[in-house]
């Protein structure tokens, strides 16, 4: 969480606002070139042999490559993904958004390269005998980096949503409400099924394309609530608060003794004095105190040390 912070404090002024628009735009300007010439996509795909040779454009040119053909169901599928990375957008903010995609872009590139390195040492004879530039520029082989486009990218943004809104409810084909958990749960085990039968190019891809995901929630979690310290500091308060409510507090009550669950440090009242009355033990003070709603977040904090 940190290093996102110190990142976000000092190029968050660079982060690229409506991303999710802009990607769109760039699979418009490739399904243009696709119908003027399918033949120009081919100069464009991810070929890590090709840009080490001088083809650097190839790092960015990629990304406006379609992942599919278009039709009426793209149209619903890219409007749907423009939907949930603006919420992801406007609720993580623009910078943390810009890091997501471009962090599932850059393993993108890298699992090319990747590849290219599994080639190297799976079909070392072909490439001996044919030599690296035709095998890496064969239809047969160049097939593998035309698979390195967005698509696991665009489908990492589902999984983001998924585990960010998961009690969320959408429409499936606009008539069926179902959570979007299942949904996530239903793609991610199509992802582990495409990632077991795949090859080990189609496992770099997956793998490659999703690892922004892995990384992403990683970075962003907050782990003190893991720590020794915490799960000491919560078993503690979860012990008091299981005294306290088996051992009550014992208060007259229409002329006889009535034990309460809860009684307020500050005004002494208890849930008989009120019945909309809310009880907290407060984690901030030393020691077993409960306060009602009223005085939760305006009492002292008592401190053993004085404090």
């Amino acid at each position: 969480m940190k290093f996102v912070y110190r990142l976000e404090r000092k190029f968050g002024r660079y982060a690229v606002r409506n991303l999710s628009l802009v990607l769109i735009c760039c699979y418009a300007a490739g399904y243009i070139l696709q119908l003027v010439d399918a033949r120009i996509l081919s100069w464009l795909t991810l070929n890590p042999y090709l840009i080490l040779h001088g083809q650097v454009w190839r790092l960015v040119s990629w990304v406006i490559v379609p992942p599919s053909g278009f039709g009426f169901f793209t149209l619903l599928m890219l409007y749907f993904y423009y939907a949930i990375g603006t919420v992801l957008e406007r609720t993580w903010g623009t910078f943390r958004y810009n890091f997501y995609i471009f962090g599932g872009i850059l393993f993108t590139i890298l699992g090319s390269f990747a590849a290219m390195g599994y080639a190297y040492l799976a079909y070392s004879d072909e490439i001996a005998l044919f030599g690296a530039k035709m095998f890496f520029t064969s239809s047969n082989f160049a097939a593998w980096f035309v698979l390195f486009s967005t698509y696991y990218v665009n489908m990492s943004i589902y999984l983001a949503f998924a585990a960010t809104f998961p009690e969320r409810v959408v429409y499936l084909m606009y008539v069926l409400p179902i959570k979007i958990k299942y949904l996530g749960i239903m793609y991610a085990v199509m992802l582990l099924y495409e990632f077991i039968t795949f090859g080990a190019v189609g496992r770099i891809i997956i793998g490659a394309s999703l690892l922004n995901f892995i990384v992403f929630f990683l970075l962003t979690r907050n782990y003190k609530r893991i720590s020794p310290q915490e799960i000491s500091r919560k078993r503690k308060f979860r012990r008091a608060v299981h005294e306290g409510a088996r051992g009550g507090n014992t208060v007259p009550f229409h002329g006889r003794n009535v034990i309460t669950r809860h009684r307020c440090a500050v005004c002494g009242r208890t849930e008989l004095d009120d019945d909309s009355l809310e009880f907290r033990f407060c984690s901030k003070c030393d020691g077993n105190y409960e306060y009602c709603s009223d005085h939760l977040y305006t009492h002292e904090h008592v401190h053993r040390n004085g404090e």
